[in-house]
């Protein structure tokens, strides 16, 4: 069954196996693991962010476009939320 999902590069192991992070509506529902290779070039580092297309039953990636605008927006959000809770920590003490 084909499927498109948002990918998420959780890491790289050994520097030749990629471990991508499907979503659905930010909810991660599945794992896929293959070689990096079959990443575009410029997407191939953690935190990476893809447009994927997979084949659910072959557990293949069939298409994947590097959404750069989007990994930025994801790291600016996380940095924003730990400032928030750093500020409430130190204001507590």
């Amino acid at each position: 069954m084909r499927e498109t999902h948002t990918a998420v590069l959780d890491r790289i192991v050994d520097g030749a196996t990629a471990v991508l992070l499907l979503e659905d509506d930010g909810t991660v529902v599945d794992e896929l693991t293959i070689a990096v290779e079959e990443l575009p070039d410029d997407g191939r580092h953690e935190g990476a962010v893809f447009d994927a297309t997979v084949d659910r039953d072959a557990r293949k990636l069939l298409e994947a476009t590097y959404r750069e605008e989007v990994e930025r927006d994801r790291r600016e959000s996380a940095r924003d939320r730990f400032d928030r809770l750093s500020e409430r920590l130190s204001d507590e003490e």
